[in-house]
C-alpha cells in the first residue's frame, strides 16, 4: 500500500510506496529520507495528532491506505564551544525541538514571526475584537500569530463566549488590548472617546460593547444622563443615544499605553447581553408575569405548589386553581382548565357525531377542494424561506430578474424580494427599508414609473382585525417611516423632513408593484405582483393629505440597471428570459376543478355571488411553452469557474442549464453547491477528496463529535486535510454577492 507524507508547513507533499500494515516506524523513517533528504533522528511523524514511536508498527496507529502523516523536522542544534573537553555536544531532543505537545505542533512554523516586537500581540494575550457585521467590540484571547498573505500579520483569536470552533483570522487593526479601566462619572468628558454598553433593539436593557464619542453629560437627581454616538467602524456611525449602564464605561486601550497590567484573575468581568427566557417580563423576578409566573396570578413563587401543563406547557399554582388543589395529582399527566377536554362533549363508541346547523353551513363543511385558492392568501404560511441572502440585505436578489411576476404576496415572500406577508414596508428602524410594495393602499401615492411619490404607514385605526381603514390621525416619522428616511442620504429629521444630497448615494430600496394599484397608476400590473427593480429615495417631507391629516411622503427614483418591465427593452427581455406569471404548486389545478364543478351544477341562483375577478382571469388550460433565451454567462466569470477544478463536473453540468434561463440556472447552481448538513449555499466551501461540498462550520462540527467521515457517501476524511476551497468561494461570492453575510 501507499500514504502520503506532507511536511507540518504545507508546502510539500509526497507518496510512500511498498509499505503494508506491519511496516515499522523505523523502516518507515528510512523511506522518508530518501524522499525528503532528512535524517531519521530528525524526523517527527504525526498521524491524527499522536507522534509516531519507533519500534511500531502502521497497524498500531491504524494508519492506512492513503492517509495522511505530516513531518516536522527537528532543528539541528549547534554544539556550544567549551573550554571542558570531557562535554558531549546536544543532541536533538523533544524539548531542543521547541515543540512540548502534539497538540501545538500544528500552531509552531520556521518563519512564525516573533512576537516580542513593539506594537505586537503575544499568544495567550487578553484583547478586545471586533465584529465587523454589528460593529460591536467582544472579548477575545489571541491562541497564535502567523504571517499575513500579504503584508503584516495574522492573528488567530478565539471569542471568551464561543465554542471550540469559534477560531477567527483577523488583522491588527481589528484587534486591541482589553478594557480595564472603569470611568468614574466625574472622569467622563464631553468630546472623548470611550467603550460603553448599549442594546439597539432594546435601549434600556443589557447589549454589546460599542465605541462611542460622549456628546453630552447630565447631572440628575435620580439618575445621569450620558448622551453618546455609536461608531460601529468604517465610517459607520448611528444617531445619538442614551447609555443607560453609565456607571459602566471603559476606557479604549492603546498599545504601549494600557491603563495598568492585565491577567485573567484581575481582568475585569463586563456584562453583555443575555437572551432572556422569559420575552414578556425580560426574566425580571420582581414583575409578575402569567407566561413564567402562574398563568392565574402571575407571581413567581412557590415554585413548590407549581404544576405545568403538559399541552401548552403553562404554570398554575395548586391554590390558584378553580376548585383549588390541598395536594399534588397522582396522574403523570396533568391538564390545566384551558386545556382539558370536556367528558360530555366525548363521541363514545357506537354514538354518531351531531353538528350543530351553523356549521353545517360553513363554506368549509360544503367545499370539495382542500384549499380555496385566493381567498386570505397573503397570510398563509411559507412553504420555503429564501436563504441565498440575509433578510436585512439591501439591493436585488440574485437570480430573480426584474420584471419577475408572482400570483399571490406569499410568493413575493418566498423569494425573499419582500419577505412580510401583508406589510407594505420592510425594514428597521435603526438600519433602514429593504423593500417596499406598491398597492394603492393611500390615496396620496403618485406614480410616474421611473418616479413615483410614496405615503408612510400609520394614522389609521386598524382596531377589530381590520385590514385597511380611513384616515384618522396624523402620520410620525417612526418604526416603518423611519426606517424608509434612513436609506435617504441625508441626517434623518423627524420633524421638517430632509432631501438627499446625492440621491444616488441613497441605499437602494427593492419596489414590488401590485396589481391593486391600478387605480391610482398606469404602470400596475394587470394580474398579481411584479418587481420592478431597485429605486432610492430622493427626500421625504410631512405635508397635510387628502383626507386632511399630516402624512409622510416620499420621492423615489429609479436607478437600476436593468430595464423597466413596462418599457419596450424590459418587455423584450422579459420575453428573452421566458418570464411568466407564477402560480403556487396545483393552483391551476384546483381552480380547473373549481370550475367543473360550477358548471356541473348549473347556473347559479339570482344573487349570488359570482366569480372573483382572480377566478375569471385563472387561464382555463396550461399556457403554451414559450421559447426561452440561453442565460449568457460573462467571461470574467467563464474564467472564475474554469480555476475551480476540483468541481469540474459539478460546473459542466450546471452550465447547461443556461439553456433554460437565467432563473433556472440560478436554482440548478444552489442546488448542485448545497450544503448536505445546513441545506443553504456552502459557505467557506470545503471540497472533499470525495468531490463533496460542505461548509467548513458543519465539517467542524462532525469532527468535534469524532466524526471523521464524509455526511454525503461516508468515506473516511483527514481532518489535518480541510481546506478552503478558494476558487469555489469567489465564484459564488460572484453569483451571489452578500449570501456569506450573517453566516
Amino acid at each position: 500500500m501507499w500514504i502520503r507524507v506532507r511536511t507540518m508547513d504545507g508546502k510539500r507533499s509526497e507518496q510512500v510506496d511498498g509499505l503494508s500494515k506491519l511496516t515499522k516506524i523505523e523502516d518507515l523513517r528510512e523511506l522518508i529520507m530518501e524522499k525528503f533528504s532528512v535524517e531519521p533522528s530528525l524526523q517527527r511523524l504525526f498521524f491524527r495528532g499522536k507522534q509516531l514511536e519507533d519500534g511500531y508498527s502502521l497497524f498500531d496507529y491504524d494508519v492506512g491506505l492513503n492517509a495522511l502523516v505530516q513531518l516536522l523536522e527537528r532543528k539541528v542544534i549547534k554544539e556550544v564551544e567549551t573550554q571542558q573537553e570531557n562535554e558531549t555536544p546536544a543532541s536533538p531532543s523533544d524539548t531542543d525541538s521547541g515543540i512540548e505537545t502534539a497538540e501545538n505542533v500544528q500552531e509552531v512554523v520556521e518563519d512564525t514571526p516573533s512576537t516580542s516586537c513593539e506594537g505586537l500581540y503575544k499568544i495567550n494575550a487578553l484583547i478586545d475584537a471586533q465584529d465587523t457585521d454589528v460593529g460591536a467590540w467582544f472579548e477575545a484571547k489571541v491562541v497564535n500569530v502567523t504571517k499575513g498573505k500579504t503584508d503584516g500579520l495574522d492573528y488567530h483569536i478565539k471569542f471568551d463566549d464561543y465554542g471550540d470552533d469559534g477560531v477567527k483570522v483577523v488583522g491588527e487593526k481589528l484587534i486591541r488590548p482589553r478594557a480595564r479601566k472603569l470611568l468614574e462619572w466625574n472622569e467622563i468628558e464631553v468630546t472623548s472617546k470611550v467603550m460603553a454598553n448599549y442594546n439597539m433593539d432594546h435601549p434600556k436593557e443589557r447589549g454589546f460593547w460599542y465605541d462611542c464619542v460622549v456628546l453630552d453629560k447630565k447631572n440628575k437627581r435620580k439618575k445621569n444622563e450620558l448622551t453618546v454616538q455609536l461608531l460601529l467602524g468604517e465610517n459607520r456611525t448611528l444617531e445619538p443615544c442614551n447609555i443607560t449602564f453609565v456607571e459602566e464605561v471603559f476606557v479604549i486601550e492603546t498599545v504601549g499605553s494600557e491603563s495598568g497590567p492585565l491577567s485573567a484573575d484581575t481582568a475585569v468581568t463586563r456584562k453583555t447581553e443575555k437572551e432572556a427566557d422569559c420575552g414578556h417580563c425580560r426574566d425580571n423576578p420582581d414583575k409578575d408575569c402569567k407566561e413564567c409566573g402562574c398563568h392565574v396570578c402571575g407571581e413567581k413563587r412557590a415554585f413548590d405548589k407549581t404544576l405545568l401543563c403538559d399541552e401548552c406547557n403553562l404554570p398554575f399554582h395548586t391554590f390558584c386553581l378553580n376548585p383549588p388543589l390541598d395536594n399534588l395529582p397522582e396522574e403523570d399527566d396533568w391538564y390545566c382548565p384551558l386545556c382539558c377536554q370536556d367528558r360530555s362533549k366525548v363521541v363514545k363508541a357506537g354514538e354518531k357525531l351531531k353538528e350543530n346547523k351553523k356549521k353545517n353551513k360553513m363554506k368549509s363543511m360544503t367545499s370539495d377542494t382542500q384549499r380555496d385558492w385566493g381567498k386570505g392568501m397573503a397570510c398563509v404560511g411559507r412553504s420555503k424561506i429564501c436563504t441565498i441572502v440575509p433578510s436585512n440585505h439591501f439591493g436585488a436578489i440574485p437570480g430573480v430578474p426584474v420584471g419577475s411576476l408572482w400570483k399571490f404576496r406569499v410568493q413575493v415572500s418566498e423569494s425573499g424580494i419582500h419577505r412580510p406577508h401583508v406589510s407594505g414596508i420592510h425594514g428597521k428602524e435603526n438600519e433602514g427599508a429593504y423593500s417596499i410594495v406598491l398597492a394603492g393602499g393611500y390615496e396620496d401615492d403618485e406614480d410616474n414609473g421611473d418616479e413615483f411619490t410614496y405615503t408612510g404607514s400609520g394614522g389609521r385605526d386598524l382596531s377589530g382585525n381590520k385590514r385597511t381603514a380611513e384616515q384618522s390621525c396624523d402620520q410620525v416619522l417612526t418604526k416603518n417611516n423611519m426606517a424608509i428616511a434612513r436609506t435617504c442620504d441625508v441626517k434623518a429629521d423627524a420633524k421638517n423632513g430632509a432631501e438627499a444630497k446625492d440621491w444616488k448615494k441613497s441605499r437602494p430600496i427593492r419596489v414590488v408593484r401590485n396589481y391593486k394599484g391600478a387605480k391610482h397608476s398606469d404602470y400596475a400590473p394587470e394580474e398579481g405582483n411584479r418587481y420592478d427593480g431597485l429605486y432610492k429615495v430622493v427626500k421625504y417631507w410631512p405635508e397635510k393629505g387628502k383626507s386632511g391629516f399630516i402624512v409622510w411622503r416620499y420621492l423615489f427614483r429609479r436607478d437600476d440597471k436593468e430595464p423597466a418591465p413596462w418599457t419596450k427593452a424590459g418587455k423584450k427581455r422579459s420575453k428573452e428570459l421566458g418570464i411568466t406569471i407564477k402560480y403556487p404548486e396545483g393552483y391551476l389545478e384546483a381552480q380547473a376543478q373549481k370550475l367543473a364543478n360550477e358548471e356541473a351544477a348549473g347556473p347559479k341562483k339570482k344573487g349570488k355571488r359570482s366569480l372573483s375577478n382572480d377566478d375569471a382571469s385563472t387561464p382555463k388550460s396550461t399556457p403554451k411553452k414559450i421559447k426561452i433565451n440561453e442565460f449568457e454567462v460573462s467571461q470574467e466569470l467563464m474564467k472564475m469557474i474554469k480555476t475551480d477544478k476540483l468541481n469540474s463536473k459539478l460546473w459542466s453540468e450546471g452550465l447547461k442549464s443556461r439553456k433554460e434561463g437565467q432563473t433556472k440556472f440560478y436554482q440548478i447552481i444552489q442546488d448542485l453547491f448545497m450544503c448536505v448538513c445546513c441545506q443553504d449555499v456552502v459557505h467557506q466551501p470545503i471540497t472533499t477528496p470525495c468531490k463533496h461540498n460542505l461548509c467548513k462550520t458543519c465539517l467542524q462540527r462532525s469532527f468535534k463529535a469524532d466524526i471523521y467521515s464524509c455526511p454525503v457517501c461516508r468515506e473516511d476524511l483527514e481532518k489535518e486535510n480541510i481546506e478552503i476551497n478558494i476558487p469555489l468561494q469567489k465564484v459564488l461570492l460572484k453569483l451571489f454577492p452578500g449570501y456569506t453575510s450573517g453566516r
